[in-house]
């Protein structure tokens, strides 16, 4: 089958040559990663974002929470759209109907305006694409090659993330003011239409990918999942896990406010700390995790070490002069957050949960997991407006509650799975 015809029959990933399933692993894995980079702009450009909307720090935080209450609503039925609905059609609907909303961005409208795109980005980039990130490359190999392409796919998205970010950067830079952030957003936009077409024509129709009998939703299911022992502790982690790796967006304003850092600087500290630093972080997390059969005590590890990050950000001189020794705090503390993050949802894999409601699992973790862009943005950004500069300490300390509560639950998770497993035991013995 060529590579760039569109299939007229069902396939197996066998029939597929090689060349072509990695360049499926290469367009799920840099579609991942740029679908989703318009919503999260602020994460690295903050203050050229802020100055162009002619919004507050509190109205550009509502406007990411306002996107994560559309994905809260999303996460589960994303599941089961994906087992309804062809990835072809999910992927090519999902870019060109995100293009569409990232260029009606780029017009710079109202806050109410991008308040209501952000929602519909929630729709198309959570219902509609979401379930093609994992299915897609699931579908294109063997069961045993899934982690490795996974993991490989998590390389792709982060080198990805950083040129797609330093090219962004170089328009900030050379096309100043509003202009610039426009060209920002049209040039995101051109490339994911452009991925979307790509999409249409290189994504085969996979025998099995429809589950014709897949309940829209089941209770029982729902339920069983959220009572396994360790289930809810493990989503209340990976909960506080991203609440910490949310709240490294907060150190792209902290470098420039308390240490006024050159403007240039700070994008590229926010690249490097967004995408650059995820591609040692994801593979040496992920190493340590497997090395010592626990990826649990990993991401513990991780949370301690962002916890003594924010300690030394709360009690640093804000002293201009210091401004590169921050960044390298910055750095330090990206590197600990993507790496916790990065294997956050493996805790699920320890608990020992059948594969019969691992999905529905997963869907559980998805929704209380992400819970903190319904609120944080919006909560750190009223500290900011109010505070200045004194909201930093309070916004770094709580994400130190975040860090604490997160290592509780990892444990108590650890206790539950070891308490269920010598029960397991004393049964068989019986």
């Amino acid at each position: 089958m060529s590579l760039l015809a569109k299939s007229r029959g069902e396939v197996t990933y066998q029939e597929l040559s090689s060349l072509h399933k990695w360049a499926l692993v290469v367009l799920i894995s840099m579609g991942s990663s740029i679908i989703y980079a318009p919503m999260y702009l602020k994460n690295v450009f903050y203050d050229p974002l802020m100055q162009a909307l002619g919004a507050t720090n509190a109205e550009l935080g509502l406007m990411v929470s306002a996107y994560g209450i559309a994905a809260m609503v999303c996460y589960l039925p994303s599941g089961i759209v994906a087992d309804k609905f062809r990835m072809r059609t999910l992927a090519w609907v999902g870019f060109l109907a995100t293009a569409l909303l990232v260029f009606a961005y780029a017009t710079l409208p109202s806050v109410a305006v991008c308040l209501a795109l952000f929602v519909m980005m929630g729709v198309t980039t959570i219902l509609v694409w979401w379930g093609t990130r994992f299915k897609v490359i699931r579908l294109c190999c063997e069961e045993n090659e899934y982690a490795s392409k996974i993991g490989i796919s998590y390389s792709i998205y982060g080198v990805t993330g950083l040129v797609i970010g330093l090219i962004n950067a170089g328009i900030i830079a050379s096309v100043s003011g509003s202009l610039g952030v426009q060209a920002m957003l049209v040039f995101l936009g051109a490339v994911i239409a452009v991925l979307g077409v790509i999409a249409y024509f290189i994504i085969p129709d996979f025998k099995g990918e429809i589950n014709r009998d897949a309940k829209l939703f089941s209770a029982k299911e729902a339920l069983q999942a959220a009572r396994h022992p360790g289930v809810i502790w493990a989503c209340v982690a990976y909960f506080c896990v991203y609440a910490v790796y949310q709240g490294a967006t907060y150190t792209t304003p902290y470098l420039t406010q308390a240490f006024g850092a050159d403007g240039n600087l700070v994008n590229v500290v926010g690249l490097i700390r967004t995408y650059g630093i995820g591609l040692i972080a994801g593979p040496v997390v992920g190493f340590i995790a497997t090395k010592i059969k626990s990826p649990s005590k990993a991401i513990l590890g991780g949370l301690v070490l962002s916890m003594a990050v924010l300690v030394g950000l709360i009690v640093f001189p804000h002293d201009p002069a210091a401004a590169l020794t921050a960044s390298i705090l910055v750095v330090v503390f990206g590197f600990t957050t993507y790496g916790a993050f990065s294997i956050g949802s493996s805790p699920l894999s320890e608990v020992k949960i059948p594969m019969s409601i691992f999905g529905t699992a997963t869907g559980i973790l998805s929704v209380i997991g992400f819970l903190p862009d319904v609120f944080i943005h919006t909560w750190y950004g009223n500290m900011i407006d109010a505070q200045g500069v004194d909201a930093f300490a309070g916004i770094f300390g709580f994400e130190i509650m975040f860090g604490a509560i997160g290592c509780i639950c990892l444990v108590m998770m650890l206790r539950s799975v070891k308490r269920h497993s010598a029960t397991e035991t004393e049964d068989r013995a019986a």
